[in-house]
């Protein structure tokens, strides 16, 4: 990597300040990589540095404080004492409000004032939180830096940056087939509920009008796999070690803690208003995500790179493998402490654990496992939107065709990863009706069992949940009575 920083590029010139970075990839042939721009980062280091004035006197101060505090000291005192340099501080008592101290810092030739707070053995004048008054000083005389001497360039630097181009991009020719498949016709694609042509912008006043719009002639069911299924990244605020730059424009992230955003799912970092510019193509990776059970649906299918969740796949070939034979299916609970080893197992091994005959005779364990997984999903699996629109229409009295092509609409409306898991376990549970002389499990019967567990009304009050029970199981009962109806052609 060959850095060539001018003497234009220190006084803020754009140009001659990047870094070029060339890769091999295995293939063998040289790819040129977005440039990483450096920028920002020689201004990190040309920023001043902080340096504590020191009381001199005897002085009570709070334990929290070393010998950067100076008691009460008037405003032109403090200047007086800062006066040898840009980056010099000190904390003195607040003049206004007793109990409140005051952080004094040096830059630009002036002294700023901040209330300075202390909860919870960290130091902070805003949101950021610091171990050291010191620390909290140094990332200050960074931003202010930043801040003096390229304010234009900052805030350009989401607007000029070309995500087609960036080193998130660059990195993957996963991600690469991905700006392709955005690029398609939407009509080769099948639609979620956020881009469909069904879903109109106008958000009804009730969920009866919306019941009313919808339009039920559409009959497209075209499929596709994990990699069409659009996905935000989950972004959160992170304190980046050592040096980071900007997944998405390339630039240094600058300042010592809360440098930008990460994402937990797929590790794409980048400053904050970068992050707001990125599309919703994250592509979740199984090293971030935690655990299969309790994570969201749509994360998981993505980092597993599955058209249903592992679990869900193997659990389900596993109960037909053994199960049909078994009277009161899905109905007789497995052993807690069985249930919990088959939920670790998934959660530390994926799709390589082991829930064969050999490790759990009793197939109850295996179908208590996998309820247990759609009970903890944070979105269930038929998500609060369309379940609302659901209880709605399967309350109205339509006949039974209008309300077949109803529901089909309202089915479709789900997130993908959630529309095909419904249907690969609603064809699972079609299988098992039909072994119902051995398994005494028909449809009324498998609702009562998987209505509490694959939807659920976002309110949390029971009067609520319980008032809709009936309605949530006639609803699963109904669709998997006409089950080819709603998820065939």
């Amino acid at each position: 990597m060959e850095r060539r920083n001018s003497q234009k590029g220190r006084r803020g010139n754009r140009k001659h300040v990047y870094d070029y970075i060339t890769l091999f990839p295995d293939g063998g042939e040289s790819m040129p990589l977005p440039t990483w721009k450096t920028y920002l980062y020689t201004l990190q280091q040309e920023a001043p540095k902080p340096h504590r004035i020191i009381c001199q006197k005897e002085v009570a101060k709070p334990p929290f404080y070393g010998k950067e505090f100076h008691g009460t000291l008037s405003r032109e005192e403090t200047d007086r004492l800062l006066s040898q340099g840009d980056g010099c501080y000190l904390v003195r008592k607040s003049e206004r409000a007793p109990d409140a101290f005051t952080l004094a810092i040096r830059f630009n030739g002036e002294t700023k004032h901040f209330k300075l707070y202390y909860e919870d053995s960290k130091h902070y004048v805003g949101e950021k939180r610091f171990d050291t008054v010191h620390d909290l000083v140094e990332d200050g005389l960074i931003h202010f830096y930043i801040e003096s001497h390229a304010a234009d360039y900052i805030s350009a630097l989401s607007k000029e940056s070309n995500y087609e181009e960036s080193p998130y991009l660059a990195y993957s020719a996963k991600r690469k087939r991905l700006v392709n498949h955005r690029s398609r016709p939407a009509s080769s694609r099948r639609l979620d509920y956020t881009d469909s042509p069904l879903a109109s912008t106008d958000v009804p006043d009730t969920v009866a009008e919306e019941i009313e719009n919808v339009d039920v002639n559409d009959d497209d069911d075209s499929t596709t796999d994990w990699k069409d299924i659009e996905k935000p990244h989950c972004f959160k605020v992170q304190n980046f070690m050592g040096l980071h730059w900007c997944d998405f424009c390339a630039n240094f992230m600058w300042g010592l803690i809360a440098q930008g955003v990460k994402c937990q799912d797929c590790g794409f970092g980048a400053h904050k208003k970068c992050s707001e510019a990125v599309p919703n193509d994250c592509m979740p990776d199984m090293k971030y995500v935690k655990r299969i059970f309790g994570g969201d649906l749509t994360t998981v299918v993505k980092a597993q790179k599955s058209p249903v969740p592992v679990i869900v796949e193997k659990c389900v070939k596993e109960i037909e493998a053994r199960g049909f034979e078994n009277e009161g299916l899905y109905r007789i609970a497995g052993f807690h402490d069985d249930v919990e080893a088959v939920r670790m197992a998934f959660d530390k091994d994926g799709e390589n654990a082991d829930i064969g005959p050999n490790k759990y005779d009793d197939i109850n364990t295996i179908t208590s496992a996998l309820k247990l997984y759609f009970r903890l999903l944070p979105i269930p699996l038929i998500n609060f939107d369309v379940y609302k629109l659901l209880i709605e229409a399967i309350k109205r009295d339509d006949p039974e065709s209008a309300q077949i092509k109803l529901i089909k609409e309202l089915v479709s409306r789900l997130p993908l990863a959630h529309y095909q898991t419904l249907k690969y376990l609603g064809a699972h549970l079609i299988r098992v009706t039909e072994h119902k002389k051995k398994t005494l499990m028909n449809a009324e019967n498998l609702a009562i069992v998987f209505a509490p567990t694959l939807m659920r009304p976002l309110e949390t009050d029971p009067m609520v949940s319980l008032m809709a029970a009936k309605y949530e199981q006639k609803a699963m009962e109904f669709i998997l009575v006409h089950f080819k109806e709603i998820f065939g052609k």
